[in-house]
């Protein structure tokens, strides 16, 4: 057996000591030296406390050394103060009892006769983060506060703040936050005022939820002395404390113009700063202070146009990138003013594939008759790049500004040699666009499908491009000879085709081809219905299953709904609405316009602001499961989660659903599906929705009003409504809440004023809400600020239980809300209205 391997040989783990006894050994060495003298003593332990921490660091657990740590501590060497403030940091965290060994020497520190011990001695205090030891605090924050040193009340003025997380109680009753407002407005050193300054707005913020002296208090910091205070600073400040200013003022409301350009006048040099955070914020406050003078918002955006384009240029790719980002926000809100720098947007090698894609966004964004040829030129060198994520992006960005109307003509033609590359994700994605440019466009078909033509089926494997090739095969088959044998070949490699979205384009391709052509495409369709409704996906078989019984019922019906005339696409829809692109602006300088989502869609709740919503709102989703309503609620997009936003509805097309009932798949005979056949009625497709009593749903009226009808019954006699009562516990959940409000029809919309004693009353939103809840009318969702507010109320009729849902939109400016009622009972609705009225009128009353 050979010999075990010499001990300097072995290799230590990393998560164990290297030697039994080393916690050991590293306990009594540091016992030794805890009460020397000697010189070179604080050498020693320097040496000794970096094992420690090493040990710490790797995973190790010294916490037994914490005795010896602690009387280590005694000493005037910064370092060894340092080193032993993150180990007791670290352990008081995991083992509360521990921190209690602490106290002592901390305080003692705290009154040392250096600063900077004073200081991080302070610093370590409030991080023990141990609700036990509060009481620890208050003292050594509150003559922190007073120091001499401009370190130490820095570091005392973010203590507050943490003693506030861990008990918000103890620090209201110390009085902190009114010795941090007189700090703010007094003290000489800069980064104190703005230490202040931001704890003081994350205090007040979250005190103002419970408490109006508090909300009130927030609001000073946006009043005019305040504001001008920091403003007349400005220059002192750090960099990160001028952003935090640049935010004050930009929550400022102004009195008049005057004062608007006194600002601007004031922050221009701004605009220089070679920190782009500085830039960006600087830009904020011009923007959203200029946003009710048109004429002037526009000149804002001529002379930030510069600046952002310098800081562009300059810097890493991640500052590139962020600027980027709020540049193109900028873009889309008024490309006109952008579109003589397009240049300036085209990619260089040696940029990262992110910055890349954005730059081309933006190019598809300046795109307008006079510089569409130079930009279409550019991105078509692009189409080559080695880089192939960057060569699909700027073959769509081609099809975009098609879809713009921007020189189509020669555009076409680059997109028509973008198929005779013979590359195989050039040609994919110039498939794709080819299909929305006929959708659009159908007078370039001939020219498109010249070329189409001769692509063959086999060489396009992505599904988005296999689709598009099939949806032309079936609308153009009366242009494409070939077409009904391409269908019929792709049909035979049915069980090849993994994707439904292909088999689905293929199914309405065959049934259109069939319609035009049907000598040569009758076999082809019998062999689709039938694999169709053989499928195990459940959309591709309701579909085979819907056409099938659609021909049995009439062939001459079968065409009008598969195959009507052609009607070109006006407009594409947007991936975004404009309230939603109108929410990020507001977030402007945030991370809000990076992700290119408002700030409610990734953050989570606690960190939304006080006012953000009043319920998990932004993280609703619909119950799609409608047992008895003929039309199922939408589903909600990442886009229009929020009914705040008010967004666009986005056609969600359903595919019919299966009945339920056990069908065979027919056996197909080599004949077509005759329109004199024993067929079974069309009243057969209907959905398994439909009433077993042959009597038409109740929702039936959703459908009207989706449609845009108005099938109003009136009665000859109508007598008046019992009085209304509202059931004061009233209970509704938000995604019933917002399936009701997409399906009922709006009973009434009216204008009303605010007394001016309401308007006031809303700095604290809050107060509305208890308001009209002690009504009985409960709020399940708000936001917005000022002078802009939006609320959704409920209530319920206590005797018939049903459910009436307002959109209240107040304007403080004008004093004015705009409201909308629906309701279940649409006879009751003047009723409540009067009785909603009758409470908003009595908001803000003593």
């Amino acid at each position: 057996m050979a010999p075990p391997p010499p001990q300097s040989q072995r290799s230590p783990s990393p998560s164990q000591p290297s030697g039994k006894s080393e916690v050991s050994d590293l306990k009594l060495q540091l016992r030794q030296l805890a009460g020397s003298r000697a010189p070179g003593t604080d050498d020693s332990k320097r040496d000794l406390f970096k094992k420690v921490i090493s040990n710490m660091t790797i995973g190790i657990d010294v916490s037994a050394l914490f005795g010896e740590m602690v009387m280590c501590s005694a000493t005037s060497d910064i370092v060894l103060k340092k080193m032993c403030y993150l180990y007791v940091g670290n352990y008081a965290k995991v083992n509360p009892d521990l921190a209690l060994l602490t106290i002592n020497f901390l305080q003692r520190d705290c009154k040392d006769q250096d600063p900077m011990i004073r200081g991080l001695a302070l610093r370590s205090l409030c991080s023990l983060r141990v609700a036990n030891l509060v009481e620890y605090l208050v003292g050594p924050l509150g003559s922190g506060l007073k120091d001499n040193n401009s370190y130490v009340r820095t570091v005392a003025v973010i203590g507050v703040l943490k003693l506030y997380h861990i008990s918000a109680t103890t620090c209201m009753d110390a009085d902190f936050p009114e010795t941090l407002k007189h700090l703010m407005l007094n003290d000489q050193d800069t980064q104190v005022v703005a230490n202040c300054l931001s704890g003081l707005q994350e205090i007040w913020t979250l005190e103002s939820t419970t408490s109006e002296e508090a909300a009130r208090e927030r609001e000073t910091l946006h009043s005019k002395p305040v504001v001008y205070y920091f403003l007349n600073r400005i220059k002192e400040f750090s960099e990160w404390a001028q952003c935090l200013v640049m935010e004050l003022v930009a929550k400022y409301i102004p009195s008049d113009n005057s004062e608007i350009f006194d600002i601007m006048n004031l922050l221009e040099d701004r605009l220089q700063h070679a920190n782009g955070a500085v830039v960006l914020a600087t830009i904020k406050v011009f923007l959203h202070l200029t946003l009710s003078m048109a004429d002037v918002h526009q000149q804002v955006y001529e002379r930030i146009k510069a600046p952002l384009l310098t800081q562009v240029s300059s810097g890493s790719p991640e500052q590139s990138y962020a600027i980027l980002s709020h540049l193109h926000l900028l873009v889309m809100r008024a490309p006109y003013i952008f579109s003589s720098d397009y240049k300036h947007f085209y990619c260089q090698y040696n940029e990262p594939s992110y910055v890349k894609k954005l730059k081309l966004e933006m190019l598809t964004a300046v795109a307008n008759e006079s510089n569409t040829y130079e930009i279409v030129t550019e991105l078509c060198e692009y189409a080559a790049n080695v880089d192939i994520p960057i060569a699909r992006e700027s073959i769509r960005a081609v099809g975009k500004i098609a879809l713009q109307q921007y020189d189509v003509n020669a555009i076409v033609d680059r997109l028509l040699q973008f198929l005779e590359m013979e590359k195989d994700y050039v040609t994919s994605e110039a498939l794709v666009l080819v299909k929305d440019l006929l959708r659009k466009y159908p007078q370039w078909s001939q020219d498109c499908i010249a070329v189409v033509g001769n692509i063959s089926s086999n060489n396009v494997q992505e599904p988005k491009a296999k689709a598009a090739l099939i949806w032309m095969l079936g609308e153009y088959s009366q242009e494409m000879h070939d077409a009904p044998y391409v269908l019929e070949s792709l049909i035979e490699n049915w069980d090849e085709e993994h994707s439904a979205e292909v088999r689905l384009h293929l199914l309405t391709a065959v049934m259109k081809c069939f319609f035009k052509r049907p000598p040569e495409t009758q076999k082809a369709l019998g062999a689709a219905l039938a694999a169709g409704l053989a499928d195990f996906h459940q959309d591709v078989h309701d579909r085979a299953l819907f056409y099938y019984r659609l021909l049995q019922y009439n062939v001459s019906v079968a065409e009008s709904v598969v195959n009507p005339p052609k009607q070109a696409v006006s407009v594409f829809a947007d991936t975004q609405s404009s309230e939603v692109k109108d929410r990020i602006f507001d977030e402007f300088n945030s991370l809000s316009v990076v992700y290119q989502k408002p700030s409610y869609m990734f953050t989570d709740k606690e960190h939304r602001g006080t006012f953000e919503f009043s319920d998990e709102l932004g993280n609703l989703s619909i119950n799609a499961e409608s047992g008895d309503s003929v039309v199922p609620a939408q589903r909600v997009e990442e886009n229009d989660k929020d009914l705040l936003l008010s967004t666009t509805e986005k056609d969600d097309v359903r595919d019919p659903g299966s009945n339920g009932s056990a069908y065979n798949a027919p056996s197909y005979n080599g004949s077509a599906p005759s329109a004199s056949a024993t067929s079974q009625p069309l009243a057969d497709l209907a959905f398994s929705s439909t009433s077993a009593t042959g009597q038409a749903p109740a929702s039936i009226s959703a459908i009207d009003d989706l449609l845009g009808f108005d099938f109003s019954v009136g009665t000859a006699t109508t007598p008046p409504p019992p009085p209304l009562t509202l059931n004061p516990k009233a209970v509704l959940d938000p995604g019933t809440f917002q399936q009701k409000w997409r399906q009922l029809p709006i009973s009434l919309s009216e204008e009303y004023s605010l007394s001016p004693l309401g308007v006031a009353s809303l700095t604290t939103p809050h107060a509305l809400l208890r308001h009209m809840q002690s009504h009985s009318i409960q709020c399940i969702a708000s936001g917005g600020q000022a002078p802009n507010f939006k609320f959704f109320f409920f209530a319920q009729n206590a005797e018939e239980a049903s459910i009436y849902l307002v959109e209240c939109i107040i304007n403080t400016s004008s004093a004015k809300s705009q409201i909308k009622i629906k309701a279940d009972d649409q006879s009751s609705s003047q009723a409540f209205w009067t009785l909603f009225q009758s409470a908003l009128s009595k908001f803000g009353l003593p």
